[in-house]
């Protein structure tokens, strides 16, 4: 299952190799429905090829401010410490892995 980071750890676990960030909250709906899709989408990568991680950005809000995060869900993509992709909205599997293979091509 994607764990879940802060504020102060989100640069260490997001500095290397291809990650996936899911800025969420509790009370999102939205968000609800996009967890499982993510889980599936984990259960298909070794950690090594794809890392997902979440960021409540109600309890991390230094964080989605910087990135000018203002809808959620928005899943940010990250390869070796940079930002290659943004989409917000709740996204299929499907979708998902063509960003993936996208940003591996």
């Amino acid at each position: 299952m994607a764990y879940a980071i802060t504020d102060a750890t989100f640069e260490q676990e997001t500095k290397e190799g291809l990650v996936l960030i899911d800025f969420w909250a509790t009370w999102c709906g939205p968000c609800r429905m996009q967890a499982p899709i993510l889980e599936q989408l984990e259960a298909e990568f070794d950690e090594d090829d794809l890392k997902i991680v979440k960021i409540d950005v109600d309890e991390n809000p230094e964080t989605a401010r910087s990135f000018g995060i203002m809808s959620i869900p928005t899943l940010m993509f990250k390869k070796d410490g940079q930002v290659v992709k943004q989409v917000a909205g709740v996204h299929t599997k499907e979708q998902l892995k063509a960003i993936i293979d996208e940003i591996n091509a």
